[in-house]
């Protein structure tokens, strides 16, 4: 089991994330509702609706990226690991873990010198005129997660290889 600090971290960030999720839902329902409203009734010309739902639900596919893998309800292949039980099936899992791991790194990584760009280059929404460093922030937030989160399962998982007995069944 992960120590009390680490549990607290991953609890933290998990209410941050399902916190994000569910401002940026609400939003993005609100904003498409509206633009209905504006479009069938109003009539003003008002595209800015539409742009922040679209920034909302990018918010929303990455983060849920994120809670997908953390709650194993991502798709996944498993007809290997299916087939193999106790230290052979963790270790499987464990080198899809790291995979996973060094991607999520490596976009994170390189996702911070795309702000970096962003940031020089000021550039803005064309509706909202935000800076869009804010929608591209997505991609920073939630590989950074990704990695946090797929790491502490990780050592999780790898002391539980290394304790769990050489012919355990328990061990999945």
């Amino acid at each position: 089991m992960p120590s009390k600090k680490l549990n607290k971290i991953l609890n933290s960030l998990q209410t941050i994330e399902d916190g994000i999720l569910v401002i940026a839902f609400g939003v993005m329902v609100v904003s498409f509702f509206l633009q209905v409203v504006n479009r069938n009734i109003f009539k003003l010309s008002m595209s800015w609706f539409e742009e922040l739902a679209t920034f909302c639900m990018i918010y929303m596919a990455f983060l849920a990226a994120e809670a997908g893998l953390r709650d194993g309800t991502q798709i996944s292949v498993t007809a290997l690991t299916d087939k193999l039980t106790g230290k052979p099936k963790i270790f499987v899992q464990l080198v899809a873990k790291a995979i996973v791991i060094t991607f999520s790194a490596i976009i994170f990584y390189t996702s911070i010198d795309m702000l970096r760009m962003q940031l020089i280059s000021q550039q803005a929404s064309p509706a909202l005129g935000i800076p869009m460093v804010i929608p591209y922030f997505a991609i920073t937030l939630s590989f950074a997660i990704i990695t946090v989160i797929q790491s502490a399962v990780f050592a999780v998982m790898l002391k539980e290889f290394f304790n769990k007995g050489p012919n355990s069944e328990e061990a999945a």
